[in-house]
């Protein structure tokens, strides 16, 4: 765990502003954390600017270099580009806790900050959710990503249409026995 104090900001020695920090990612990195199978190695860069103010501190992360990843198709290693911008908030209060993903509050006196766990996580949610070699994406064509993007939704409007529409005597004996018709009101 030495390895993770490289990715401390000593923020009580900080002045009020803008600072920048910068940290290499490498597969160094990656070995410290519970890794994913897909996620061994990178040679990336964590660009961090931190705006100090009296009551807060933003944090904005920029993550841009190329993850060693296994295409989901081929199994081969590939490198893959990775671009990524977040903002977290350090707020000024009683405790140090975690309100919300990207708030935390930490005390006053509070020494410094490690950004490794962030660095990471953000990495983590930059990586396309389907890793396929770019050799593979040139030979690919539309129909390979068919079905994907399309909402799936349940409008009454079609129901009843559809029930008009099919014109069957059971359709229209249900529409008449008013079980029936209490039951469709609970329905709505």
């Amino acid at each position: 765990m030495k390895f993770l104090k490289n990715y401390n900001i000593d923020v009580i020695k900080l002045k009020e502003g803008r600072h920048e920090f910068t940290f290499a990612v490498d597969g160094e990195f990656f070995s410290h954390f519970d890794v994913q199978d897909f996620l061994k190695d990178g040679n990336l860069s964590a660009t961090i600017h931190l705006n100090k103010l009296t009551s807060l501190m933003e944090v904005e992360f920029h993550i841009n270099g190329t993850v060693r990843l296994i295409c989901d198709r081929s199994l081969e290693e590939f490198d893959q580009e990775l671009i990524t911008e977040e903002k977290v908030i350090y707020k000024y209060g009683l405790e140090e806790t975690e309100i919300t993903e990207d708030v935390f509050m930490i005390t006053r006196d509070t020494p410094s900050i490690n950004v490794a766990q962030l660095i990471y996580e953000f990495i983590l949610l930059a990586i396309p959710a389907k890793k396929i070699h770019p050799d593979y994406l040139e030979d690919m064509d539309d129909e390979d990503f068919e079905g994907e993007g399309e909402l799936v939704y349940f409008s009454e409007e079609n129901e009843d249409e559809d029930d008009v529409q099919e014109g069957s005597s059971e359709s229209k004996s249900e529409s008449n026995d008013p079980r029936w018709d209490i039951l469709k009101k609970l329905k709505k």
